[in-house]
């Protein structure tokens, strides 16, 4: 089995965003502002908190975008938003040729947006897709894979796209992705880009949406309303978590590596294959020799793996991660469920995962006698 994953940033360009940020947030942010817990409601003639419009105008300029707005939803509420502020009910978007990742099908479905599927590996195929869609009004990427073999770039679907119809809005769907690349999707031609800072160390239920200033003046004209505001406090919390993410997130794909050799060496009996792929998240996939992934599952958590995510790699999870392939992979293969495990190290290390991993498939193989 061959996986595409996303390419990680190197610890030393991650360091160098880490820097980055840093140098921004000086600019914006006197010192003793910065050792507050931020503001709560709306400021006259801005109507949002002080500390969250300096929150959004840092975010701006790290990562080069017309605008940036904090939301509330998380990655969901972000994406959802991404798509009122372009599209009605009875419009028709592109999407890749594969399973929608739920919450945005969710949001597509009651929206009353019928998706129009092609494969993003295909120039051709999309070309004559848009061709034969003029009223296309958007198109939704995902950065990271949908099914086992995708390997598609995001800034390479967007040039098809943009090279037969320029007026169809593009929205990529960052999340597990952000601060884990060297580009997101606005960076590499998008209009919008939507991911949610609980999976980089932020608050709980916060999104972000970066891009073009005319789509996100129409969000903030939906978020009126002081109660839906993304408060001061929860703004500098989002920030913080983005200043550890990109280091954090380099050593985590280092330990990635470094598993995925190990186990492909023999180290781990009854472990037939690993590798990594992004599902969605960039996890190391185990294929067992055995179908025992399920009692695998429920011994890792007896010792001491985590056995679901909460935000899927958001400040709450720090021990390995042990849990079964994602909904989109067995969508497109659901043997998977019985053979197969992810691990995501999140805080740890190898040596923790081969010992776990190791009993945990001892333990279910004598079960089975």
């Amino acid at each position: 089995m061959q996986t595409f994953p996303l390419k990680s940033l190197s610890m030393e360009v991650a360091q160098q965003k880490q820097f980055q940020l840093i140098d921004i947030i000086t600019r914006y942010f006197r010192g003793d502002e910065i050792l507050s817990l931020g503001d709560l409601g709306v400021v006259r003639g801005m109507n949002k908190p002080r500390y969250t419009k300096k929150v959004e105008e840092i975010l701006a300029d790290f990562f080069q975008v017309e605008r940036a707005m904090l939301v509330r939803g998380a990655g969901t509420g972000a994406l959802r938003y991404g798509f009122m502020s372009f599209l009605k009910p009875g419009d028709h978007i592109l999407v890749h040729d594969a399973p929608i990742y739920p919450t945005s099908k969710t949001t597509l479905d009651s929206m009353g947006i019928e998706a129009i599927p092609v494969d993003f590996h295909q120039e051709e195929k999309v070309k004559k897709v848009i061709q034969l869609h003029p009223d296309l009004k958007g198109a939704l990427i995902q950065h990271t894979r949908q099914k086992m073999d995708d390997h598609y770039d995001i800034g390479t679907v967007i040039g098809y796209i943009r090279s037969m119809n320029p007026s169809i809005y593009i929205i990529t769907d960052d999340n597990y992705a952000a601060m884990k690349v060297e580009e997101v999707g606005v960076q590499a031609g998008a209009d919008l880009t939507t991911f949610s800072l609980f999976k980089l160390l932020g608050p709980e239920g916060i999104g972000l949406i970066i891009g073009k200033e005319d789509l996100i003046r129409k969000i903030e004209k939906m978020n009126y309303s002081g109660g839906s505001q993304v408060q001061g406090y929860e703004a500098l919390e989002g920030l913080r978590g983005l200043v550890y993410a990109p280091v954090m997130l380099a050593i985590q794909a280092d330990v990635n590596e470094k598993l995925v050799s190990i186990l492909n060496q023999g180290t781990v009996s009854g472990v037939k294959c690993a590798f990594l792929a992004n599902a969605q998240s960039k996890v190391v996939l185990v294929e067992l020799t055995e179908p025992i992934a399920e009692d695998v599952l429920y011994y890792a958590n007896e010792l001491g793996a985590a056995p679901y995510p909460v935000g899927a790699e958001s400040k709450y999870e720090f021990v390995p991660m042990f849990y079964r392939v994602s909904n989109t992979f067995l969508t497109s293969d659901p043997t998977l469920n019985k053979k197969m495990i992810r691990i995501n190290p999140l805080r740890s290390g190898t040596d923790t995962i081969i010992r776990i991993l190791h009993l945990s498939i001892q333990k279910a193989q004598a079960k089975r006698q």
